[in-house]
């Protein structure tokens, strides 16, 4: 059975890129649109990883990070931040708030995939 990760990005393509490469690696991908979207499709489904920008609108990729680990059924669930922050503040927030990687873009598939197969156990 395949595993199941959330993509949450406000862009489009960002999305479709990343689904690509996660559909291609044999993963079921769904999408969100932003933190909002995301909590409600975290509606008791099975989620195996979450992959989330941190600038969206209406609730950002940290602020999302704090509302999945409050939730029970995924304060588990292993968080990949994906973005073009680089401010180390930020970063501290993310790991402080239990990401477990921060990828920055523009960001190879490879790269990405690699932090996706670590934190999804087979």
């Amino acid at each position: 059975m395949a595993k199941t990760v959330l993509i949450v990005d406000d862009s489009i393509s960002v999305r479709q890129v990343v689904g690509m490469a996660l559909r291609g690696a044999g993963y079921e991908v769904v999408e969100a649109t932003d933190g909002h979207d995301a909590l409600r499709k975290l509606d008791g489904r099975k989620i195996h990883l979450v992959i989330s920008d941190v600038n969206m609108p209406q609730m950002d990729g940290l602020t999302l990070l704090r509302h999945i680990k409050a939730l029970p059924a995924y304060k588990f669930t292993p968080v990949i931040i994906l973005t073009t922050e680089t401010d180390a503040a930020k970063k501290l927030a993310g790991q402080q708030g239990g990401a477990k990687a921060w990828v920055v873009k523009p960001f190879r598939p490879d790269q990405l995939l690699a932090a996706v197969a670590k934190l999804i156990l087979p």
